[in-house]
């Protein structure tokens, strides 16, 4: 009996490992893919699925896109998603709180939302002269220290994707092998940054992490960059870990 029940058990996981990674597939090809395209980036049976994206569909997590272009997420996960937004926002508050006590420079959160960078959560420096954000702003992927620490954490395709659009719809004619070995740095270190790309005037260092749902954020600090080199000293260390802390805090 207690041998069915692991067998069970471990059947149960595996299903739920399987519906995880069909829903991630869909979630990086928002514009919809077929059964056979999701089976082949899983590398999972046709049959299989099938049967699991029909489960999905049932509870409104996966749709079929009426314009013949397969699959997608569904409205349920726009639901759960709303929810893990202002969950990672209460829990990453005291996180900001903290970094900009030990810093006394602005603490930013944000979260990669198709092509770009919305701004869900900023506590203010403490200097007469700091940088403030609105809440809900959509920043840039390739010009903001945000935005290169989620771009090295994708697939390079879907990277390289983003980027080009990007790039196409500001008329930026950059050098793709350049930014990718700068993404590969950000990788190393851990940290990427803004070198007055965005805004002239203003610098930031940030990193990138997922929280529990498989979404991409970042934490950066802005810093006037009359201070950049100075502040810098300081912020890097406390950016490293603050990183870590996150990270334990996802597990």
């Amino acid at each position: 009996m207690a041998e069915n029940d692991n067998n069970s058990s471990r059947a149960g996981i595996q299903v739920i490992a399987r519906a995880a990674a069909i829903l991630r597939a869909l979630g990086e090809n928002q514009g919809g893919m077929s059964l056979g395209q999701i089976a082949e980036r899983v590398g999972l049976p046709r049959s299989t699925v099938q049967r699991i994206a029909g489960a999905l569909q049932n509870e409104r997590f996966v749709m079929s896109d009426g314009g013949g272009g397969g699959l997608r997420l569904g409205p349920a996960i726009g639901s759960l998603a709303e929810a893990a937004r202002y969950n990672i926002v209460e829990q990453c508050r005291l996180i900001l709180t903290e970094l900009t006590q030990r810093t006394g420079e602005t603490a930013d959160l944000s979260v990669l939302r198709g092509a770009g960078m919305i701004f869900l959560d900023q506590v203010p420096g403490t200097h007469r002269l700091r940088t403030i954000s609105s809440v809900g702003e959509v920043f840039p992927l390739t010009t903001t220290a945000n935005g290169k620490a989620c771009l090295s954490e994708l697939p390079e395709k879907t990277a390289r994707d983003l980027i080009s659009t990007e790039w196409q719809r500001i008329g930026t004619d950059g050098d793709m092998g350049v930014f990718l070995a700068e993404l590969s740095k950000i990788r190393e270190t851990g940290l990427a940054y803004d070198c007055g790309d965005h805004t002239t005037g203003i610098s930031a260092i940030g990193f990138a992490f997922r929280d529990w749902a498989g979404d991409l954020h970042a934490i950066s600090v802005p810093i006037p960059t009359t201070r950049f080199e100075e502040s810098r000293k300081t912020v890097e260390p406390e950016l490293r870990r603050t990183a870590e802390g996150v990270r334990q805090m996802m597990v």
